[in-house]
Formats: C-alpha cells, sequence, structure tokens
C-alpha cells in the first residue's frame, strides 16, 4: 500500500464507504420481503418494471430488487446473500471489477445486478470462460430468475442459428466470451436481418475477468475461410530445418556478446521469443532450395516459411504450448493451461508446427473477420467483472476498460498461511523438495495441490510420485473434461492433485471433498450414463419421469454424503487445510495468486509456498543474476533450500517488469487495432442499415455518380479537352457502360465538351439501364437485386482489406527506423488504402449492377449495354458520327452491335442477318 493510501484511503475504501448505506437499505429490507407469498413475491418483478416505465432508474428500485433476488435466492437455491455479496453486486451494477477472494460465492453475487439491469428487457450478458460454466451457471442460476419470471438462454458451442437467436433473446444469456465475440461477427456477415442472432450489447458481466479481458486480450477472435495456398512449402521447409543446428541465448545482451563466435545455422534467444537465420544457415538455404538470394523480393514466400519452421522447432514446445492428440495440433493457453479448441495460430505458424509433428498439414486460411476482445468489450454500454484476482491489473483494467476495480472484504477472516518462497540451484532439487513436501502432507492427511506451468512439468511430477507409491490425481490439459472432478475432491483427506496453472477456475476445493461428486459416481456404478445424470443434476424444470427418479437418487445419495463429507472436513482442518505447493512462479502474480487462492476458502485454514529453481525460465530469463551470486557466495549445493523474504522481493520485481512488458504488447495490439476498429464500425454501421431494410437506391446512384466523377477527373485532367484520354475512359467503361463506338467527338464537339457533360453523359446512360432493368423485373426485385450487389461488392472488398491491413502491419515496424511512429504510419496509410477500398466499392457496385443479370424459368434476356447508335439518353447525344441501324454500315466501320470489332469481322446476327 502507498503512502498516500495509507494516508487518505485507497479507491476500494472510498467505494465501500458510498456503497455500505445501500447495502443496508437492501439488508433492512429481509423481514418484509419474507414475509410474502411466493406469488406475492414473484409479482415483484412486474411492479419493479412498472417503476422503471414510470421513469424510476434502476438506482432507484435497487434495494427492492436486491431484496427481492436475495430472499427468492434462499427460497430456489437455499442460499441467501451475504453482506459482503451484496456489497460485490452493487459494485458490479455500478460497472466496476469486484475483486472477491476464491470462494467468497461469486456465482451467487452476479444474480443481483443481473436480476436488476434485466428488468430493463434490453438482454444481460453473462460471461463465463467455458461451456462447462456457462452451462452450469445457466441452469442453476437460471432456476431462479425464473421462478420471478425471467427467461434465461445459454449460447455455446454447436446449437443452432434458431436456438442461438432464441438465447440471445432472453433476458438473461450466458454463454463464453468467444462464443459472443464469434456471434457478433457473424451477425456482421450475414445477408439478410433475419439471420442476426445478438441483439445489441446494453449490460455484460465477465466472470474472470483477468482471464478475458487480460490474458486472451493479444489474440484476436478470427473467423477464417479456407485459402487456396498449397502445403507442400511447409513440408519441404521443415524437411530443410530439421537439418539445421540451433543455438540458444538467453537474452539479446547474451547473443550480441557472442555473435562473433556463433557456430550454428539459427539463433532462438529465449527472453524475447525470437528466432533468426544466421549467414550460415542463410547460405544453407540458398543451396538446398537452389536460389541466388534468399532476401530478393522474389523469395520472400520461401522465407517466410522457412521462417515460420525454425520458430515451429525453435521456440514452440510440444506439452507446454501445445498438445497432439488424434492427429490434430492443438493450442494450450499459456495463462489457463486449458485446450484452446478451434483456435490456430496465424501466418503460417500453425502449419509449420502440423509439418514438425507429422499430422495433416491444413491449408492457410483466408481472414473473413476479426475483432479482438478489448474492442468487443468495449461495446457494451454497461461492463462489470468479477475475479479473485484483478488488483494487479488495476491501470490496464482502467486505461483499456475504464473499469475501476474495488476489492470486496471476505466473509470471513482470511486464515491460510502464505510463506517465503524455497529456492534451489536446480530444477532437479526443486522438484525432489516438492515430492518430500507432498508426501509429508499426504502421511498427515493434509490434502496437497501442487500447480505447474506446463503438461510436461506436471507429468514428470506425477511419474515421481509412482515411484514413491503415492496415489494422485492429475489435471492437465491432456484429462480437462474431468477437470471440475478432479478439482473439486482435491479437499479430501490425504488427496494429492497435480495441476497446470488452470487449477479449475470456476470450482470450489470443499475440505472433506464434494458431495455432489461422490453421489454422482453412485449413480455411475448404478448404470446411469453422463447425459442422464447432468440432466438430472439440471435446475431445469421437467415432466419426464426417468430424469425425475435419477433427481430423486440424486439428493438420497447427497444426503448420504454429506455427513460424512462433513465429518470429513473436520479432519482435513485439524491436519492444517489445503496444502498448496507452486513448483514455478509465473509471469504474472495473478497467475500466482490464483494457485495460492485455491486454498483459505471461506475462512478455512490452509497454507501456501512456491519451490523455485534457479534453472526455471523466470529466474534465468529475468531474475537470476542477483540470486545467482547469493547463491554462490554462499556456497549453496543442489538440495539446500534458501529461504528468504530478499529473494521472494526480486522474483516480484521481475514479475512486475514482464507484467509491464506484456501489458505494452497489449497497448500495442490495441493501438493497431484501433485504427481497423474505427474502419470496421463505419462498415459494420453501413452494412446494419442495409439490413434493417434502408432503401439503398439512392445510395448506388450516389456511388455510381460519385465513381464516374472520380473517373472522368482522372482520365479528363487538364483544362483542354482535345488533350484528354477519352480512348482511356472509353476503353474504361466499355462493355458495360459504352460501346466501342461511344465518346467520339469532332473539334467542335470537343470544344464544347465539360467534365459536367462527360459525367452527365455517364451518368444518364447508368440510369437508362437501371431503369430498363427496373422494368423488366419489378420494382421489388430490382431493390433486392441493388441490396445484394451492395452487400457481396462490401463483405468482397472488406475481406480483402483485412489482409491488406495484416500485411501492411507486418512491415510498418521497420518505418521506426526512420524516427517514425509505426502506429501513427499505419493509421494514416491504413486510412488512405481504406479510403481507395470504399472508391472500390462504388466502382466495382456500379459495374455489377449495371451488368448482373437475373436468372428466372424462361431464361436469361441479353441486357443491352448501350442504347442503339442515333438515340439519346438525358437528352444528350453520345455518338454524333455513327449512323443509326437504318443506316448503311460501312466494312471498316465499328459494328453498331457494340462488340468493338469492325463491322466486316464481326459476326453478330442483328447487323449480319446473313
Amino acid at each position: 500500500m502507498s503512502l498516500m493510501e495509507k494516508l487518505f484511503g485507497s479507491f476500494s475504501d472510498k467505494e465501500l464507504k458510498k456503497i455500505r448505506p445501500i447495502a443496508d437499505s437492501v439488508l433492512a429490507l429481509e423481514s418484509k420481503y419474507a414475509a410474502l407469498s411466493d406469488a406475492e413475491l414473484r409479482a415483484m418483478t412486474p411492479a419493479l418494471k412498472e417503476r422503471l416505465a414510470a421513469g424510476e432508474t434502476l438506482d432507484d428500485i435497487l434495494p427492492d430488487a436486491f431484496a427481492t433476488c436475495r430472499e427468492a435466492s434462499w427460497r430456489v437455491l437455499g442460499m441467501k446473500h451475504f453482506p459482503v455479496q451484496i456489497i460485490g453486486g452493487i459494485v458490479l451494477h455500478r460497472g466496476c471489477i469486484s475483486e472477491m477472494k476464491t470462494g467468497e460465492g461469486k456465482t451467487l453475487v452476479a444474480t443481483l445486478p443481473v436480476y436488476l439491469n434485466a428488468l430493463t428487457g434490453a438482454g444481460v450478458h453473462v460471461v463465463t470462460v467455458n461451456d462447462y460454466l456457462a452451462k452450469r451457471d445457466s441452469e442453476w442460476m437460471g432456476k431462479l430468475y425464473r421462478y420471478l419470471g425471467l427467461s434465461v438462454g445459454l449460447v455455446v458451442h454447436d446449437i443452432t442459428i434458431a436456438e442461438r437467436k432464441a438465447a440471445y433473446q432472453a433476458d438473461i444469456t450466458y454463454g463464453t466470451n468467444n462464443e459472443f465475440g464469434f456471434d457478433y461477427l457473424r451477425d456482421n456477415m450475414v445477408t439478410y436481418k433475419n439471420q442476426m442472432v445478438q441483439r445489441g450489447h446494453a449490460f455484460a458481466i465477465v466472470d474472470e475477468v483477468d482471464s478475458i479481458l487480460v490474458d486472451e486480450a493479444r489474440t484476436p477472435l478470427i473467423i477464417s475461410g479456407e485459402g487456396d495456398k498449397s502445403t507442400d512449402l511447409y513440408h519441404k521447409a521443415d524437411e530443410f530445418v530439421k537439418r539445421l543446428r540451433k543455438v540458444t541465448f538467453a537474452d539479446v545482451d547474451d547473443k550480441e556478446e557472442h555473435d562473433e563466435e556463433v557456430d550454428g545455422d539459427y539463433i532462438v534467444v529465449e527472453k524475447q521469443k525470437t528466432v533468426t537465420l544466421t549467414q550460415q544457415g542463410i547460405k544453407k538455404a540458398e543451396a538446398y532450395f537452389h536460389v541466388e538470394n534468399l532476401a530478393d523480393a522474389d523469395n520472400m514466400t520461401l522465407s517466410h516459411h522457412i521462417n515460420q519452421a525454425i520458430r515451429a522447432h525453435g521456440i514452440m514446445k510440444r506439452d507446454v504450448d501445445y498438445v497432439v492428440r488424434e492427429g490434430e495440433v492443438i493450442i494450450v493457453d499459456e495463462f489457463t493451461g486449458r485446450l484452446m479448441i478451434g483456435r490456430r495460430y496465424n501466418e503460417g505458424l500453425h502449419q509449420a508446427i502440423e509439418a514438425k509433428e507429422g499430422v495433416t498439414v491444413e491449408k492457410e486460411s483466408k481472414t473473413l473477420a476479426t475483432v479482438t476482445f478489448q474492442n468487443y468489450f468495449r461495446m457494451y454500454k454497461k461492463l462489470a467483472g468479477m475475479t479473485g484476482t484483478a488488483k494487479t491489473e488495476a491501470d490496464e483494467f482502467s486505461e483499456i476498460y475504464g473499469l475501476l476495480v474495488v476489492e470486496i472484504p471476505t466473509n470471513r477472516p482470511m486464515v491460510r498461511k502464505d510463506m517465503d518462497d524455497v529456492v534451489y540451484t536446480t530444477e532437479k532439487g526443486k522438484f525432489n523438495a516438492v515430492i518430500e513436501q507432498a508426501i509429508e502432507c499426504h502421511e498427515k492427511g493434509q490434502p496437497v495441490l501442487v500447480g505447474t506451468i506446463s503438461i510436461e512439468k506436471s507429468e514428470l511430477l506425477s511419474s515421481m510420485l509412482k515411484r514413491r507409491g503415492v496415489k494422485h490425481e492429475v489435471l492437465n490439459a491432456k484429462f480437462h473434461e474431468k477437470e471440475a472432478e478432479i478439482i473439486a475432491q482435491a479437499g479430501k483427506f490425504g488427496a494429492v492433485t497435480i495441476a497446470t496453472n488452470m487449477a479449475g477456475r470456476g470450482t470450489d476445493i470443499m475440505l472433506g471433498g464434494n458431495a455432489d461428486y461422490m453421489a454422482k459416481a453412485d449413480l455411475r456404478k448404478a448404470g446411469f450414463d453422463d447425459a442422464l445424470i447432468a440432466e438430472a443434476d439440471g435446475h431445469a424444470e421437467t415432466d419426464d419421469e426417468q430424469v425425475i427418479a435419477v433427481r430423486r437418487a440424486f439428493e438420497e445419495a447427497l444426503a448420504k454424503y454429506k455427513p460424512v463429507i462433513a465429518a470429513e472436513a473436520e479432519r482435513v482442518r485439524e491436519a492444517g487445510g489445503l496444502y498448496i505447493i507452486g513448483t514455478e512462479r509465473h509471469e504474472s502474480r495473478r497467475i500466482d495468486n490464483q494457485l495460492r487462492g485455491r486454498a483459505g476458502r471461506q475462512g478455512d485454514p490452509g497454507a501456501s509456498r512456491f519451490f523455485i529453481s534457479l534453472e526455471d525460465d523466470l529466474m534465468r530469463l529475468f531474475g537470476g543474476e542477483r540470486v545467482q551470486t547469493l547463491m554462490n557466495t554462499l556456497k549453496v549445493e543442489e538440495d539446500m533450500p534458501i529461504e528468504s523474504r530478499a529473494i521472494t522481493n526480486i522474483i516480484e520485481s521481475a514479475q512486475k517488469k514482464i507484467e509491464a512488458q506484456n501489458f505494452s504488447i497489449r497497448k500495442n495490439v490495441l493501438s493497431f487495432d484501433d485504427v481497423m476498429n474505427q474502419q470496421r464500425e463505419i462498415i459494420y454501421g453501413q452494412r446494419g442499415k442495409v439490413l434493417e431494410g434502408e432503401d439503398v437506391s439512392e445510395s448506388i446512384h450516389n456511388m455510381i455518380r460519385e465513381a464516374i466523377t472520380n473517373n472522368v477527373a482522372l482520365f479528363a485532367a487538364g483544362e483542354n479537352a482535345a488533350e484528354w484520354d477519352i480512348s482511356g475512359l472509353r476503353d474504361h467503361y466499355r462493355g458495360w457502360l459504352l460501346t466501342d463506338a461511344d465518346l467520339r467527338f469532332d473539334e467542335a464537339e470537343l470544344k464544347e465538351l465539360t467534365r459536367e457533360k462527360l459525367e452527365t453523359l455517364l451518368y444518364d446512360r447508368a440510369l437508362e439501364i437501371c431503369k430498363r432493368k427496373e422494368e423488366r423485373y419489378g420494382a421489388n426485385i430490382m431493390r433486392e437485386l441493388e441490396r445484394a450487389v451492395l452487400l457481396r461488392n462490401v463483405d468482397t472488398k472488406w475481406m480483402e482489406h483485412i489482409d491488406n491491413m495484416d500485411e501492411l502491419r507486418k512491415g510498418i515496424y521497420l518505418r521506426s527506423y526512420g524516427q517514425r511512429d509505426p502506429v501513427v504510419e499505419y493509421r494514416i496509410e491504413g486510412f488512405d488504402m481504406f479510403d481507395a477500398m470504399i472508391d472500390s466499392i462504388k466502382e466495382d457496385t456500379a459495374r455489377m449492377l449495371l451488368t448482373v443479370e437475373i436468372r428466372t424459368e424462361e431464361g436469361p434476356k441479353r441486357e443491352q449495354v448501350a442504347v442503339p447508335v442515333g438515340e439519346t439518353a438525358g437528352g444528350e447525344k453520345l455518338n454524333s458520327k455513327q449512323p443509326a441501324k437504318s443506316t448503311k454500315v460501312g466494312r471498316n466501320d465499328p459494328c453498331p452491335c457494340g462488340s468493338g470489332l469492325k463491322w466486316k469481322k464481326c459476326t453478330c446476327k442483328e447487323y449480319h442477318p446473313d
């Protein structure tokens, strides 16, 4: 805590001072609402809506709404919000982040602001980190909302468009950040409004807000289509790189110090995660692929594939960064340890890893639509979040999202013991100590949760425990299906659980174990399948007799296990509660705090300690020198631990530096996406108006006029019409607006010709074509054709623009060598490209509308591109020299049919009946 906070109090202290009187007013209503009948309590929902309709605000009705929800929760769920949970709910309603320790009941806290804000009818989105939690919470808390007369929807993977639409129409919608974001992108790719599923972005509460808005902020959401490039070059690049020799340096300084001594083909710098070919490697590449100069512009594609291949081999580690499952490379989230199903590394890196691992190399994808989580969630009119660890990123939440963090006091005092780190010189010595500590706890019945930062390390520790004969559970991305069940039982007497960073976020570790999971195990033994058990465990109303029977069996099993669990929980408390062992410090303090937070819930006893070695990546790359000097001075041996607050401080200092570096990276990503976001809002905004049914006829006519004006300005530059490139203008419009016979003027006509006359001639011709189309197809079909043509061109050009902007971003960093800000340069050039794209949309929309034909059962009728020679369009003569059809045409004259060929060479039937 800073000196200013000590003197004047923290922001949280000031906010809590304002909020407590509101919470007290909610608590004061407890007896009033407890006295209401079920019917009277349910009737509060329409009554509160009426008050809003009459002009009262959400803040005005908050005490009554919260009190209603609190009493309903007690009747339906058997849970009544504690005073601190009411405070947390008020913080969420005010659009802030509620930082609440693990086990304080964040899921229940959210019901208060969700119910209150759902009364507006605008829809509330509750965002979770995975489908399991979204489904669990929508069913569990959904029972409460439905009791109060509100509808609840669920958006998860593999549901139909109709189901998605229904879910978003509900008062309250649960889903994951990925599903909400992808639905937004898909909504802006549809052709008709009734294909859209979302209905706006009024209020969202983000659970595990740090994971979603910070950890995932570096990775944009991308909807892709299959590209058309061959994958053969990935295999060739991989075969080449397998022959090369890698040289690894800890950081850039280390590399520069030994640069001249390097004897290898490519260099990996671990700290900055960069990889580059050496001169020796470049020569080998040129020889292997038979090219003279790898740096030549013609070899950019080859160079790109080689760079991705050395990145795949030099930096990306199996069972750390990704896993291979059933012939597929699946990314592992570095912060949570979860598998990121369906996500792929971009720019060909995923394909390079697939080639490295010998699985099928998928074709490169083409980006159809993209958005960052930062810009998606900033669209909400009101945003709030919950987590146990937000304070360390308070500046980022404030700067990027305008979200302030309020620390909520615990319901019961925290008694967990957080011990100083223990440091070993080697990883082997550290792991030996971890195993000894785990066995010591296990033997006295104290449950242990061992946290690792990778699948690889979790499996190593598991093998060491097996050799010592210790029964244990492993929770990592390879076994994520059983995540909730494994973590829920981690508090049983004598349990030992090894887990990667995810450590079951969203699932409480209860001392003594979890009666729910033990009851479900009994049901499985009785022969019931998981789907039926899940349905029976749901909170939705049902009249299915089988589900009711299983639910009854489930309740009976629960009743049997609850006293057993209570007794075992007391034994665990006497043994010291849950012991958390961290086997490595993470780059982010939040991840470490999350691991510690698994113990000590609701005033339970517990302990936590991190075991560290100088060979850990964090120590080796960021904080090891000062500690190494200390260890050398003390002549510390492999298995001799050093425990010092000074060492812990050095580690935390290194973590702060990395956090600042990562924040800078995320800000940089956002700086670039902000440019795209401004353009995205323009395109999606215009697109939305079209989908809303706005008549685009006038807009398209304006586009045609603007496109003509631009082209005339291009071909008719200068003051003297005789110098204008009339033939170039004719060639540009030939075949879709003009014939070869058009725009031919004698000297007298040229003297009278102006740009305005040219524009009018062309524009009137275009209007004439449109008019004849409308007469042929009818006004309704013509309006639909205009809408479809515009959307088609907008979508096509926007997709091309996304790729072009991506290519611009890749090379823009080189501008920094010229003392120019890459972001500023990207913004300037990006908007020049955007303007060019808009001009291209206008031109191609005009061209398509004037040439496209609608298939009918009668078969297509040929559109007459230009009015016959001698006729007028808009009162101006298009051609003063060529005769009408009835006039004899010379053999060397252009054929009046508009083919552009001389009459003697043309084969049209209209003018050559023979």
